[in-house]
């Protein structure tokens, strides 16, 4: 598969599928190659700092205004309202991929939530199942799209070229783009962060420096290639919540050649530059950062993207796992493979949990006690991936995650046997 490497966010990125397809010197000239038509896709409002811009020029066989209108779609997104407030921690075991025909869009099953798709801000996470092709083309005009893969390889086929993801790897499609989901094995499921809120980049290093984390030239970006196909194509458009959908008689598919930098992007975690300490105590879960989208409080992330991949541990006198905490931010985790350095049992591939803002949570009491006793020499944690989305507003769970079997119902019971090991009179 052909790719680009995407060196950094804020760069101007070209491809083109035909030779002299893309415009010399100018992005709308009268007549543009090949008799394309020339479209502009905005990711960000136009007065926008250059810095923070998102838009990229497209190419095309036919303009994207090119259809009837949209009708809504009389099967909605999985999931349901939102339900009851809760305070309480959650976890829940994978969800089953269906028995029957399911494509990406008819899988999504949304899971929590902190803002209403019409929001500037906030995010939803849903859980994708799935164990057929798409035939049909979706957009999402709510927001950009973070796709976690845990289980099955996905051909991604965009307006802009195609990208192939497997576990252990993401992929990010701007807000708007057009995209179909092609099955590579038999079945799929994995995790989506849909991010209402700033587009996501690469965190600002501070002290680190200039190198560490998630390398820039590691994130790769596909080359143009274009559907020229006349053949009736339904298209599905995500809308303040809800589907909707038109004929086409071609494939939207078909842009010839585009350069800016509002593109879909995908990155090998496996690639993530580990950082962390080599003298004393577990460093805060900020160092392993691959993506943000910020706000406008400086510090405070509208959504982060977390990953605990494997890592050497060195720390001497130290609790490795991390501690116990009360955090301002609300932590949703999923597992990817292996498990989880912080948790016994109970967490699986494909699951998930939820500590809210202010809700305690730490290791369980056997990984606790373990890690108290243990005889402290330099170890790997290996053949693990697990991930967190983190936000500064509040989840709600969906009505369907408070009531779906798969929610455990003894979570809290993980935390029980901790012992009472206080003694006045033992320093």
């Amino acid at each position: 598969m052909n790719l680009e490497y995407l060196s950094g966010f804020g760069n101007e990125f070209a491809s083109e599928a035909l030779p002299g397809a893309l415009p010399v010197g100018q992005n709308s000239p009268q007549k543009a190659p090949y008799g394309l038509y020339t479209e502009l896709f905005s990711g960000t409002a136009f007065t926008m700092a250059r810095s923070e811009a998102r838009r990229t020029w497209l190419y095309r066989i036919q303009p994207s205004a090119n259809h009837p209108a949209f009708s809504k779609l009389e099967r909605q997104l999985a999931g349901g309202p939102l339900g009851a407030v809760t305070p309480n921690r959650l976890r829940w075991n994978p969800l089953d991929i269906p028995g029957e025909p399911t494509d990406f869009i008819d899988g999504l099953v949304g899971m929590v939530a902190n803002a209403a798709s019409q929001k500037p801000s906030g995010i939803s996470i849903h859980t994708y199942r799935a164990n057929r092709s798409m035939e049909r083309v979706f957009f999402n005009a709510d927001g950009e799209l973070l796709i976690v893969p845990e289980q099955g390889r996905l051909r991604i086929a965009t307006e802009l070229g195609v990208l192939e993801v497997e576990p252990l790897e993401i992929v990010v499609l701007p807000r708007g783009l057009k995209f179909r989901v092609e099955l590579l094995d038999a079945q799929a499921r994995g995790y989506v962060a849909e991010n209402h809120g700033a587009p996501l980049r690469l965190p600002d290093l501070g002290p680190i420096g200039s190198n560490g984390l998630a390398n820039p030239r590691d994130f790769l970006s596909p080359v143009a290639h274009y559907e020229d196909l006349k053949q009736p194509t339904t298209l599905v458009q995500k809308f303040l919540g809800e589907l909707w959908a038109c004929e086409l008689d071609h494939s939207p598919l078909n842009v010839v050649a585009w350069h800016g930098n509002n593109v879909p992007y995908k990155y090998d975690l496996r690639r993530f530059n580990t950082l962390g300490t080599v003298s004393f105590d577990h460093p805060d879960p900020s160092i392993f950062t691959v993506l943000t989208s910020p706000t406008s409080v400086h510090g405070l992330a509208n959504l982060d993207f977390v990953i605990f991949p494997p890592r050497w541990m060195v720390a001497e006198n130290t609790f490795r796992p991390p501690w116990f905490h009360r955090n301002l931010m609300n932590e949703y985790m999923g597992l990817i493979q292996g498990a989880y350095d912080a948790k016994a049992e109970g967490f699986l591939p494909g699951g998930a949990s939820l500590h809210s803002c202010m809700s305690a949570h730490g290791p369980d009491g056997e990984t606790c006690t373990k890690a108290i006793n243990a005889e402290l020499a330099p170890h790997k944690i290996d053949n693990t991936m697990a991930f967190m989305f983190e936000t500064s507003q509040v989840l709600r769970p969906t009505q369907f995650a408070l009531e779906c079997p798969q929610l455990q119902p003894a979570y809290d019971a993980c935390w029980a046997s901790l012992p009472a090991t206080f003694n006045p009179n033992r320093r």
